[in-house]
Formats: C-alpha cells, sequence, structure tokens
C-alpha cells in the first residue's frame, strides 16, 4: 500500500500545468553507510494525473495499492537539499501498481527464448 501525501502543479515549457500526485510507500528499515546503523524511512515518488487541485487535496490521506519501487535510470545531476552539493544518481523511485507487477511477472515467465 501507498498513502497519497501531497501534490503539487508542475508548468511545462508550452505554459500548460497539471498536477502530480506524491505517494509515499511504508516503513523500510535501511543500514547508515557512514555508521552501520539502522535507521526507518519510507521512499516516495511522484505521479502523473489528470486530476484538478480540488481533487488532487481531497486524495490525500487515501491509501491505494501498490508500492515504491527503486528504479535504474540513464544516470543524472542531483542537487542535494541543503547542502547544494550535486551528485550523480543512477536511480530514482517510482510508483507501481501490484497488480501491473504480477501481470509483467506472468508475462515474462510464458516467454519463450530461442
Amino acid at each position: 500500500m501507498v498513502t497519497i501525501t501531497d501534490y503539487k502543479t508542475i508548468e511545462k515549457e508550452n505554459g500548460e500545468s497539471f498536477n502530480i500526485l506524491i505517494v509515499q510507500g511504508g516503513l523500510q528499515a535501511e543500514k547508515s553507510k557512514s555508521t552501520g546503523k539502522t535507521y526507518f524511512t519510507a521512499k516516495t515518488a511522484s505521479v502523473s494525473s489528470t486530476f484538478d487541485e480540488a481533487m488532487c487535496k481531497s486524495l490525500v490521506g487515501q491509501q491505494i495499492e501498490g508500492s515504491v519501487k527503486k528504479v535504474t535510470v540513464e544516470p543524472y545531476e542531483y542537487t542535494v537539499a541543503g547542502t547544494d552539493e550535486v551528485i550523480i544518481l543512477s536511480h530514482r523511485y517510482e510508483y507501481v501498481d501490484e497488480n501491473e507487477t504480477i501481470i509483467n511477472e506472468q508475462v515474462a515467465s510464458r516467454e519463450v527464448v530461442y
């Protein structure tokens, strides 16, 4: 399950705007690379929508089936908030519909390799 925690309005280069929903996955335990100690976190992702602002506001707090997964992407620059340090990342977090994942796994298991 993921929870809709917020929304943002994005303006495209052509001046049009649309809303994205911010979703947050469940609690995860992680190990700190610097201290080796365990800490808790929850991954977030943004999902495009066709909803107006009023609808987005009404959806905050709603839970839906799915999860937030780490996905490998082409490397890109990311500015760390608060420090302005620029780092290179090669992943992002995406919302994944559990039903879609199950269907894709079933299709992949049935593919014939020649």
